[in-house]
């Protein structure tokens, strides 16, 4: 409504300020945590076998790392809420570097695992704090575009990671020290970024400190004006939340169950397995880590203007018919043996469509928005414990998953395709029925989008969406008093 020519939003999400170059580089630099876990992703993708070559530690390599990630998720976030976010991911950096550098240096595959571990370790920390970080720095309306900087650099390293797989292979010796030492370059750019960044507003809050939290609010609002914001940001501190935590749990279990891991960590040995030779193989997963960058973009530019839940929809159909789509040609040149089946250069061509599709829809829905919905759902003082939630339950699956994805490529072959696939359309079924549009509504007032919700509202009670109305209220009654006396 308006007031005295001042408009005051009804739900409380009108606040003052503008978007501030601050905010934006802050954003930018934090998201480079991104780097080092989409680097992981593309550089493990030589060390997967192919059927025949089946081998449990080779597989242990590749998913040790999550395993490592999961564990030290919740050390992570002991230490989000005690230093803060920024102390975080400076750890993060530090101990994925000192895992880079034992991988590059590696005697023997012990050393290698070793090294594996400490490169889990500092994801685990780095994906706790980045995603809660940018959610709490940026403005409401921009919060999607900015919290997706994280997934857009994932996808950036793990294409730089594909492109170094490929040069190095052509290397007589020692291509694979190059691979896996050169993940310090990410790790020396989260780490020295981390450094110098600010800790966010809500952060200083959650330690007490609300003196520097209302100074930082001023620097990256680009206005002294932010009593109103500042005053729910307190506030939310003391609210309470229910279904936050179910989402939290189950979109990153659906997430890893898109597949697009099997994509993402194997990419060579299944396009080795659909026919292509070693060089085009790589070349293939190349072409994919592009259509991953790309398709990030669309995300950053669509999220705030059409919301989750239709980037989520959207995707989650267009990767149900790619799927179906790869399994049908899987099934139709190999057949149940797999033996005699050879693929023609157009039907080669037609899988690569499909995965590539595929890889787009899952790049601007579940792969962002898997790090962006269960980073502004959560009330401040859970906050950085449901962000080790979702971290523990992504890292867990990806370990299961990569741990038996060549298991089951030779034991179900194309109903592979078809088993994700299914998990595809359970989980597009739940986020029409279960989740909630969350765009720009400001992060401490989110309980009002869970109180609106058909199912989820009987769990949210009257006093947690009260978050802000007081303001309103103090803020309409100051301006007619003000009006009146003029």
């Amino acid at each position: 409504m308006a007031v005295g020519g001042i408009v005051v939003s009804a739900n409380g999400g009108n606040y003052e300020g503008r978007v501030t170059p601050f905010v934006v580089i802050t954003c930018i630099v934090a998201a480079t945590g991104g780097l080092i876990f989409g680097y992981d992703i593309g550089i493990s993708e030589p060390f997967a076998q192919y059927c025949k070559f089946e081998n449990h530690l080779l597989t242990l390599f590749t998913s040790s790392l999550y395993l490592a990630a999961l564990i030290s998720s919740f050390f992570a976030s002991a230490t989000m809420q005690k230093f803060g976010r920024r102390m975080s991911m400076t750890i993060g950096g530090l101990i994925f570097l000192l895992g880079a550098i034992l991988n590059g240096a590696a005697m023997n595959v012990e050393m290698l695992i070793i090294g594996r571990l400490l490169l889990g370790v500092g994801i685990g920390y780095t994906n706790q704090s980045v995603p809660v970080y940018l959610s709490e720095m940026a403005p409401p309306k921009l919060r999607g575009a900015l919290n997706i900087g994280f997934q857009m650099a994932i996808t950036i390293g793990i294409l730089a990671a594909s492109l170094i797989n490929y040069r190095t292979s052509h290397m007589r010796e020692n291509g694979w020290r190059v691979s896996l030492g050169l993940a310090a370059v990410p790790a020396v750019i989260m780490t020295v970024g981390a450094v110098f960044l600010p800790d966010t507003p809500n952060s200083l809050i959650e330690r007490g400190q609300r003196e520097e939290a209302r100074d930082m609010l001023h620097k990256i609002r680009g206005t002294t004006n932010v009593d109103a914001e500042f005053s729910d940001l307190v506030e939310a501190s003391e609210a309470s939340e229910q279904p936050q935590l179910v989402i939290t749990c189950l979109i990153p279990f659906f997430q890893q169950l898109t597949g697009i891991n099997v994509i993402m960590f194997y990419a060579p040995v299944l396009f080795k397995t659909l026919g292509f030779g070693d060089d085009v193989s790589l070349m293939s997963a190349v072409v994919t880590g592009l259509v991953n960058v790309f398709a990030t973009v669309v995300s950053v530019i669509c999220v705030d203007k059409f919301g989750r839940r239709a980037l989520f929809l959207e995707g989650g159909i267009q990767m149900i018919i790619c799927q179906i789509g790869v399994g049908c040609l899987i099934a139709s040149v190999f057949g149940v043996t797999g033996l005699d089946g050879a693929f023609s250069k157009g039907m080669g061509n037609l899988a690569l469509a499909f995965i590539c599709v595929y890889v787009a829809a899952f790049a601007w829905s579940w792969g962002p928005l898997g790090w962006l919905v269960p980073s502004e759902i959560h009330p401040l003082e859970i906050r950085s414990a449901g962000q080790s939630i979702n971290v523990s339950v992504n890292m867990f699956f990806t370990f299961i998953i990569g741990q038996l994805f060549l298991t089951m490529l030779c034991n179900m072959k194309f109903g592979l395709f078809f088993f994700f696939g299914g998990w595809v359309l359970i989980m597009t079924s739940f986020v029409y029925m279960f989740l909630p549009e969350t765009k720009n509504m400001p992060i401490e007032e989110m309980n009002r989008v869970w109180k609106a919700h058909w199912f989820w509202g009987k769990y949210i009670p009257e006093d947690a969406v009260g978050l802000g109305n007081h303001k309103i209220a103090q803020d309409v009654t100051s301006l007619c008093t003000l009006r009146s006396e003029l």
